[in-house]
């Protein structure tokens, strides 16, 4: 699947909004039949545009009232460093992303915890022990604005067929 056309494009940004619809009210709802709509479902899959179904989850509801954001500084920035602290960074279920980042710093977390005093034993114990850490810095979320796994498909060209 090399381009998405405009069926595609409707699937992609159906399925977004509501990863639970049956192929039906998808079919119905992006103007195709079921086999169609189906085929094409499986087709975006296999070609890696959708890579998974989950729950959306309130972290909240759950008792994850804190969201920091950690920037780490590496000690160095070669390969085998670099790899041995992504690898420990992928093991702790608290960081729910992961970024390389430009400018100051190499890695920005995301991390959640219940309340201040679990996050500071987190950070001590596990941030602060992370192979090559050389510093971190710390800010708290104070509310979300907007918080959303939805992406934009606006700037795909999608072909009238």
């Amino acid at each position: 699947m090399e381009t998405l056309d405009k069926f595609d494009l409707a699937i992609l940004n159906e399925l977004q909004n509501d990863g639970r619809l049956s192929n039906t009210e998808l079919s119905a709802r992006v103007g195709l039949s079921a086999a169609p709509c189906w085929r094409r479902v499986r087709a975006l899959e296999e070609g890696g545009y959708i890579k998974g179904y989950r729950a959306e989850i309130d972290r909240r509801k759950i008792g994850l009232g804190v969201l920091a954001f950690v920037r780490l500084d590496a000690e160095r920035n070669t390969g085998d460093a670099t790899t041995q602290m992504e690898e420990a960074i992928r093991k702790l279920p608290e960081i729910i992303a992961c970024h390389y980042i430009s400018g100051t710093g190499t890695f920005e977390l995301q991390v959640v915890a219940q309340d201040l005093d679990s996050f500071s034993r987190f950070a001590l114990r596990n941030l602060l022990n992370l192979p090559n850490v050389k510093d971190m810095h710390t800010s708290f979320s104070l509310g979300e604005v907007k918080a959303s796994s939805v992406l934009p498909l606006g700037h795909l060209p999608g072909k009238n067929t």
